[in-house]
Order: C-alpha cells, then sequence, then structure tokens
C-alpha cells in the first residue's frame, strides 16, 4: 500500500465520523446522551422523534464509535463512548460560530438580551462557590440530576421554578445552569428568576463540559 493510499483510507474513516456527526437530530442526540445513558424510549420521548427515527440515527452514531450501547432486558441504553466526544462536539460549534456567517445570526438571535449573554466561566464559578456567593440551580429533568451533577448543586427542573422559589436563598445571586452552552432551560431560567427580582446568571457551559474539563461532579 502506497504512502498516499494509506493516507486516504485513514482520511475515509475520519470523514465517517465527520458524516455521522452531520445531521441535526445526531447532534442533539449527543447531547442529551451527554447528560446519562438513555434508554431508545427515553430518547424518543425527549425528543419528539420516531422510535425508528432514534434507533436509526443511534445506530449510526454507535457505528462510528462516537456512542455505546448495552442491552438489558428488551432495552436497549446507550451513552457517550468517551468525554472525546465532547471536545469534538465542541469545537464543531467554535468553529461553526466563528466562521459561518449563519452561525452567527442564529446565536445572535437565540441570545437575543443581556439576560442570555450574561455567563458565568467555569474557573469564576469555582472561585465563588468556594467564597460562598452563590447558589448553584441545575434546572435540568430529575434523571439527569440524579446521573451526575455539580457538586452542591440544587436541583429544580425548569417547569417547577416558580412554585419552588422559596427554596433558593433569597441573599445569594444564582447560577443556573443545563444540558450545554445553548441549552435553552438555563437561559429561560435566568430570565425568570430576573423578573422575580432575584439576581441570576447562568454557566456559560453545561453539566457534560463541566465534567470533560476535570472539575468534580456528584
Amino acid at each position: 500500500m502506497g504512502e498516499q493510499s494509506g493516507q486516504r483510507k485513514l482520511f475515509e474513516q475520519f470523514a465517517s465520523v465527520a458524516k455521522a456527526l452531520g445531521h441535526e437530530y445526531r447532534l442533539e442526540l449527543l447531547e442529551l446522551v451527554a447528560q446519562g445513558e438513555r434508554s431508545v424510549e427515553a430518547l424518543t420521548q425527549l425528543t419528539g422523534l420516531p422510535v425508528g427515527t432514534v434507533s436509526q440515527h443511534l445506530q449510526q452514531l454507535r457505528r462510528t464509535g462516537l456512542v455505546a450501547a448495552r442491552k438489558e432486558g428488551k432495552y436497549v441504553y446507550y451513552s457517550l463512548a468517551d468525554d472525546e466526544v465532547l471536545e469534538l462536539m465542541a469545537s464543531l460549534r467554535r468553529v461553526a460560530q466563528r466562521n459561518v456567517a449563519e452561525v452567527q445570526r442564529l446565536v445572535e438571535q437565540y441570545f437575543h438580551d443581556q439576560t442570555a449573554l450574561d455567563a458565568l466561566s467555569p474557573s469564576d464559578l469555582v472561585e465563588r462557590l468556594r467564597a460562598g456567593m452563590v447558589t448553584l440551580l441545575d434546572v435540568r429533568p430529575r434523571e439527569e440530576y440524579a446521573a451526575g451533577h455539580l457538586p452542591g448543586a440544587v436541583n429544580i427542573p425548569l417547569d417547577e421554578l416558580e412554585q419552588r422559589l422559596q427554596e433558593l436563598p433569597a441573599d445569594q445571586e444564582v447560577v443556573a445552569y443545563c444540558r450545554g452552552p445553548y441549552c435553552a432551560l438555563s437561559i429561560e431560567a435566568v430570565q425568570r428568576l430576573r423578573d422575580r427580582g432575584v439576581k441570576a446568571l447562568r454557566l456559560e457551559e453545561g453539566y457534560p463540559e463541566w465534567r470533560a474539563d476535570g472539575f468534580p461532579v456528584q
């Protein structure tokens, strides 16, 4: 095998991974399984997609080594193959946001006000937590929180926030986080808290990125 031929075969395999990432449903599924192991049925409910569609996309992700699967009884559970997948997704996000005009426009539209733009870096959050300056709020669903969360975080899913505001200290700033940098849950939570006079920010990353960066989790 010539050097050029061997290199092209490697590129062919790299391209298969890139191709697996080339669908919005598969990127959404990766974000969801990054929160913790999920069954096909759970992912179907979360995405609103037909079970056959979810299963087909998961199989494509599995063939290219992006997710791992295990079977328990009649159910199949999926998880990220490793945290390098998160870094791959982060690189894709950064390149697209920096170089694709439509992505830049959508991000500006999505983060349409100062509430969305105010975000705390992980290192800044660590400093504030050590100083006891903030309350950490996880607004993901309970099962995602149970699978893993930031140490000391209070779990109040977004749809319960108004009814459980009394559980948050009135004299501390609240930092909300959810599934990832573009997750709407923390953005909406910060907006609702600010509307009720609570000083609030969001974490600029989500639980999976925090874990992959080596910060402690529970």
